[in-house]
C-alpha cells in the first residue's frame, strides 16, 4: 500500500475527517495530517448516518477529493464502502476499503469484499461480541481475500458519558485468539475530542498496531462527527506525545 503497512514493527496512522466535504478541505487536511506523521488518509464519501436527513456524503465527487489527496500527499486513502452496488467504484478510487459498524454483518457485502484483492477495515459492531466480529473476519476471507484489518470502536453500554464504551480488552484479546493485525478508533468510540489522546494511548499500550483519527480543520462547522474531530494541530501535539508510548512497546509510530 504505497509503502506502508499494518503490523509489525509500526503502529499506523489513519488520520482525516469523518466526512470529505471539498477538495480544498480534503487537500489540505490531506497536506496537514501527512507532514505531521500519518501514514494513511481517512475520509468518507458515503456516510451512513442515524437520521436520514443528515449529510450522507459527496459520494463519486467525495471519492475524486480522496484521490486527488493521495496524489497531492503520497498517503494510501481509506475510506468507507455502504453498498455492494457501489463496490466497483469505491474500488477503483481506495487503497484501503473500510466496513462500518453498522455492517459489520452485512454477509452480502462482506462476501463481495471477500472477493477485492484490497485490504479491508472491519469495525466492529455496536453492540458485537469478539466471537460474532471474527466471524463477519472469517465471511470476508473464506472468499480469498485475508487482508483483513479489525478496528475496536467501541461498543453500545448503559454508559452516556461517551458516545461509546472503548473495550480496550479487545485488543489483546483479539491478538490472542488471531493473527490479524488490529487497530482502534478512539474517534468514534468516545465522541469528545479530549478524550481521543488518552484512548489512543491506552490502545497503543494494549497493542495496538494502528489508530485511527478524525482530523478537521474547524470542527464547530464540520458536517459530522465534529465534537469528536481533532485540529490539524492538536493532531501533530498528540503524535509527539504518543511516540514514545509505541517507542516503550518496541515500534514505529506511523510516519513520525
Amino acid at each position: 500500500m504505497r509503502g506502508q503497512q499494518i503490523g509489525g514493527g509500526t503502529v499506523a496512522l489513519f488520520a482525516g475527517p469523518c466526512s470529505v466535504e471539498g477538495r480544498e478541505m480534503m487537500l489540505g487536511i490531506g497536506e496537514k495530517v501527512a507532514s505531521f506523521g500519518a501514514s494513511f488518509l481517512r475520509g468518507g464519501a458515503f456516510k451512513p448516518r442515524t437520521s436520514p436527513y443528515a449529510f450522507q456524503g459527496l459520494g463519486e465527487e467525495g471519492l475524486r477529493c480522496l484521490a486527488e489527496a493521495r496524489e497531492a500527499t503520497g498517503l494510501p486513502v481509506a475510506t468507507e464502502l455502504m453498498d455492494p452496488r457501489d463496490i466497483d467504484l469505491v474500488g477503483r478510487y481506495a487503497d484501503v476499503i473500510q466496513i462500518g459498524a453498522r455492517n459489520m454483518q452485512n454477509f452480502r457485502l462482506l462476501t463481495e469484499v471477500g472477493r477485492l484483492d484490497k485490504p479491508v477495515i472491519l469495525k466492529r459492531g455496536m453492540s458485537a461480541t469478539i466471537v460474532e466480529w471474527l466471524m463477519s473476519a472469517e465471511y470476508i476471507a473464506s472468499e480469498g481475500n485475508r487482508q483483513i484489518i479489525l478496528c475496536e470502536r467501541g461498543v453500545r453500554t448503559f454508559e452516556t458519558a461517551t458516545r461509546n464504551t472503548f473495550d480496550v480488552s479487545a485488543i489483546p484479546v483479539l491478538k490472542s485468539l488471531s493473527h490479524l493485525p488490529v487497530i482502534a478508533d478512539p474517534s468514534h468510540a468516545t465522541g469528545k475530542m479530549s478524550l481521543v489522546e488518552p484512548l489512543a494511548a491506552a490502545a497503543i499500550a494494549a497493542g495496538a498496531d494502528g489508530v485511527m483519527v478524525e482530523v478537521h480543520h474547524d470542527p464547530e462547522t464540520a458536517l459530522s462527527d465534529g465534537p469528536q474531530s481533532l485540529r490539524p494541530e492538536a493532531f501533530r501535539e498528540m503524535v509527539g506525545r504518543l511516540k514514545g508510548i509505541a517507542v516503550a512497546m518496541g515500534k514505529k509510530l506511523g510516519n513520525a
